[in-house]
């Protein structure tokens, strides 16, 4: 309702240019890799995270009606997994990265002799930091007009397993990292294929590592539960 509502009054006020921002989760589970931007619609969605899919779905395909039927310069563009500045450390409802680097630190302040991680470690993932992401959208409402979606990331994935090293390495972790199996992986790999953005000249600037190195002071400084 939100992004309908948002859309529609973007037509009515004859907003010059909208965009609208999608997810890799509209992606099919198992597309081929990296997921390149036609492969929407191609096959079945990710179960746990279906609904949400399917909203952002409904979005990319509203505006390109409203393109369609009253020309209207609403382009949709899809990131990657983000990662940055004032993310969200809930250990209940945070994402992969943000999740792991709380729980490594926690980890380390506690001396702890492991640190368990869910699932197996192999699902592979792609991230991006946040600044980076304002960076190509501002890029691309200067420069992109087209009616097709376009995606925003690296380029570039890793394992979990690898993920967790490298945030072990950063935080300064000794203990063993440990994966409970019995925990669910989700989809296999989520790469995006972004061919068509760095052809129309933007790339990435933050590495993961320097990112993760920046997101853990962010953490430090301004999100660590002092006792």
């Amino acid at each position: 309702m939100i992004e309908s509502n948002i859309i529609h009054a973007a037509y009515i006020n004859k907003v010059q240019k909208l965009m609208f921002l999608g997810s890799s989760c509209i992606y099919p589970k198992l597309a081929p890799q990296p997921l390149k931007e036609a492969y929407l619609l191609t096959g079945i969605l990710e179960n746990t995270n279906e609904p949400y899919a399917i909203a952002k779905i409904a979005g990319i395909k509203l505006c390109e009606g409203y393109r369609s039927q009253y020309g209207c310069n609403f382009i949709s563009v899809m990131p990657t997994n983000m990662y940055g500045y004032g993310d969200n450390y809930n250990l209940t409802n945070s994402h992969v990265l943000p999740a792991l680097i709380r729980k490594m630190h926690e980890a380390k302040e506690s001396n702890a002799a492991e640190m368990l991680v869910w699932g197996t470690g192999t699902p592979k993932r792609e991230f991006l930091f946040a600044d980076d992401l304002a960076d190509a959208c501002f890029f691309l409402m200067e420069h992109y007009n087209d009616p097709q979606l376009i995606n925003i990331g690296t380029g570039t994935d890793l394992s979990i397993a690898e993920l967790a090293t490298l945030v072990k390495e950063i935080v300064g972790f000794e203990g063993n990292i440990v994966f409970d199996s019995s925990k669910p992986d989700g989809t296999p790999r989520k790469l995006m294929d972004v061919t068509k953005l760095h052809n129309l000249g933007w790339k990435h600037t933050i590495e993961l590592k320097e990112g993760i190195q920046l997101a853990y002071h962010d953490f430090l400084e301004n999100h660590l539960i002092r006792k």
